[in-house]
């Protein structure tokens, strides 16, 4: 696997050290405090018993031992500590004793464990205090003049104090900060697979987004151009066939057809700029009063077409009345491609429950007047998608007596009431 230019290569951990400078850094400190261990015990002793090899050869043992105890620290931190304890009434290793209680308390985690550190290092400062009383009062050079009992206690505290509080109060610090980075550590790394799956998710949600805007457009221009061309071949079909027998309807025919074209162009005009609008700019969308414009074109491109409309005029959400203009306009649509010369019948039925438009036409006996026009199959499919997403139902299919009848019913509560207009 490749790595970025940026990124480390990962370091194998040596034993339980996950650096080798950390394991450099406990042997030299095991070192130093064996050197001290053993230096300071023969000094210590040396003016008051008599040491010969043998003696000096196993305090330096000794310091060995407890000085390489600091080796085993980062690994077992109550070791070194538990070895100071022992080894502290014979010796006095100051930089073993500071190492260690550090080390317990940095690495022990607080809460779990505080009541073991704090019992430690308590026990770590009395043997402390004992072992500075002992040195003093111990016959040395009677040269140096003693201070009083009281002074010596006092100094023997104060010197336990610094030796040992430091480091613990140190330790618990630096293992705190480490904890608190950890957990930085962790939840920046749960925001950033968060953070991850939220991009992805958004992602997701523009490419749906762009999917069916895509089917929206698609969807109108369908159902303005469909229509609209229908027409005009309709009408270029009567205006072949009368040209030299009327010229005067066929002036009308073509007339009719440029007044198709243009409003065909201003509605993809209309559709194509929604793409650079402002919503406060969108434009009026086809409603249910345009019905009777509707079927008159239909009925000067020479079809036999009757509206009826039942009920009390209600007046519904745009989109709802747009989809029901476009169903009667699918409708007629499909009529002048397969049933030219059919009788056609369009109903807009008002009731408590909706509001319901139909477009039936009759047999075409036999086709004979029928459009040559194409047809992708794509009009009756959109229109059920755009019914049912508003709640309502949408029903077509060929009729008993051999016509073809297209139907939706759109719910009440897409009717714009008197309260939601206040």
């Amino acid at each position: 696997m490749s790595k970025s230019p940026g990124e480390r290569a990962p370091v194998r951990p040596f034993w339980w050290w996950e650096r080798p400078r950390s394991a450099f850094l406990d042997i030299g400190l095991a070192v130093l405090a064996a050197l001290e261990c053993a230096l300071s015990t023969i000094a210590f002793l040396s003016g008051r018993v008599h040491l010969d090899a043998a003696g000096m050869a196993g305090i330096s043992l000794l310091g060995v031992v407890a000085g390489g105890s600091l080796v085993l620290r980062r690994r077992w931190p109550a070791v070194p500590v538990l070895v100071t304890l022992v080894a502290m009434p014979g010796m006095l290793g100051v930089l073993l004793l500071v190492v260690s209680l550090y080390t317990l308390a940095a690495t022990w985690e607080w809460p779990t464990r505080r009541w073991r550190v704090v019992a430690l290092s308590a026990l770590a400062f009395a043997e402390t205090v004992a072992v500075m009383m002992v040195s003093m009062l111990t016959p040395g050079d009677t040269a140096v003049e003693q201070p009083p009992l009281w002074g010596q206690v006092l100094i023997a505290v104060l010197v336990s104090v610094g030796l040992t509080v430091p480091p613990v109060v140190t330790g618990l610090y630096v293992g705190a900060r480490r904890r608190l980075i950890d957990s930085l550590k962790d939840r920046a790394h749960g925001l950033e697979t968060e953070l991850d799956l939220l991009a992805e998710q958004a992602q997701e949600r523009a490419r749906r987004a762009r999917l069916e805007e895509r089917t929206r457009i698609a969807r109108e221009m369908h159902d303005v151009v469909a229509h609209r061309v229908s027409l005009m071949v309709v009408h270029a079909g009567a205006l072949e066939r009368i040209v030299a027998k009327d010229p005067e309807k066929a002036a009308q025919s073509a007339k009719l057809m440029g007044e198709v074209g243009r409003q065909a162009l201003n509605e993809l005009r209309e559709i194509l700029g929604v793409l650079r609008m402002d919503d406060e700019r969108q434009p009026e969308p086809d409603s249910l009063a345009g019905l009777p414009r509707l079927v008159d074109q239909s009925r000067a491109a020479g079809m036999a077409v009757t509206l009826t409309v039942s009920g009390s005029r209600q007046e519904f959400t745009g989109e709802a009345e747009q989809t029901a203009y476009r169903v009667v306009q699918e409708g007629l649509t499909n009529a002048h491609k397969h049933a030219g010369g059919a009788q056609v019948s369009v109903l807009l039925a008002y009731a408590p429950n909706g509001v319901r438009v139909s477009v039936v036409n009759a047999c075409p006996g036999g086709g004979g007047g029928a459009a040559k026009l194409p047809s992708g199959g794509n009009g009756l499919v959109g229109m059920r998608e755009r019914v049912i997403a508003l709640g309502g139902t949408f029903s077509s299919g060929p009729e008993a007596d051999g016509g073809f009848r297209v139907e939706a019913v759109l719910p009440s509560r897409l009717a714009v009431r008197a309260d939601r207009l206040r």
